[in-house]
């Protein structure tokens, strides 16, 4: 039986091992393991700006893994100053989520991977969350995951995966605010969009925690069984 094969996309940053210490494309082994056992086979992408198109012919599905913040020219801002962006990835993201998204292949964003859902659906984000709520409770200090609990609208593909309410982890300086023409269906107790939706397609989910992290195979488990 052919397993689903699910693309991740993939940072490029420097890493270490052994004895090198160079640039490196890489990806949380939390993605990876995650995407196994919900019963396909993960195929990691590096960032390519270009051939979008061909490569989602070849995937069953799509990970849009988190990350650095998304280049605030893609939604017609400024950018803050605390906004730290990776333009490699945002070209080859949003050439392969294209892609994606005219084949209506399923697609799950990730935290980064959400926000860029919605920026692709002409949508806008806030750039740094503390400037609107006062505290930094979703990204509490570096490497420090925040808890927060979140609801889910009645009836969504949200509130299908998790149930009406759920515990989430977070690490995001940023937010969606305007879903542009994607449905919020998830929020924080203070009110940051935690999920967003298209019910139109096949399946697109954006979730702004991070499943993988917690070993949370629910959502991917969904992005597999939508592949079938």
């Amino acid at each position: 039986m052919r397993l689903p094969v699910i693309g991740i996309t993939a940072y490029v940053e420097p890493a270490r091992w052994g004895v090198w210490d160079t640039r490196a494309v890489l990806v949380p082994e939390g993605y990876v393991r995650m995407v196994r056992e919900a019963g396909a086979r993960p195929v990691v992408l590096p960032p390519f700006p270009d051939g979008g198109a061909d490569l989602v012919r070849r995937l069953d599905g799509l990970v849009l893994a988190g990350g650095a913040d998304i280049e605030p020219v893609h939604y017609g801002a400024p950018a803050h100053p605390l906004t730290k962006t990776r333009p490699d990835r945002d070209s080859g993201e949003l050439s392969v989520l294209a892609a994606a998204l005219d084949a209506d292949l399923p697609v799950l964003g990730v935290c980064r991977g959400m926000e860029l859902l919605a920026v692709a659906c002409g949508g806008k984000l806030v750039q740094h969350l503390p400037d609107l709520l006062g505290n930094e409770r979703h990204q509490p200090s570096p490497g420090v995951y925040g808890a927060h609990p979140a609801r889910f609208a009645p009836g969504s593909r949200a509130e299908a995966i998790f149930g009406a309410t759920a515990e989430v982890n977070s690490y995001h300086h940023q937010a969606v605010d305007d879903p542009g023409s994607l449905t919020v269906t998830g929020w924080a107790d203070d009110g940051v969009i935690e999920a967003v939706e298209d019910p139109a397609r096949r399946f697109v989910l954006g979730v702004q925690w991070h499943p993988e992290e917690a070993l949370d195979v629910r959502p991917f488990a969904a992005l597999v069984q939508a592949t079938v």
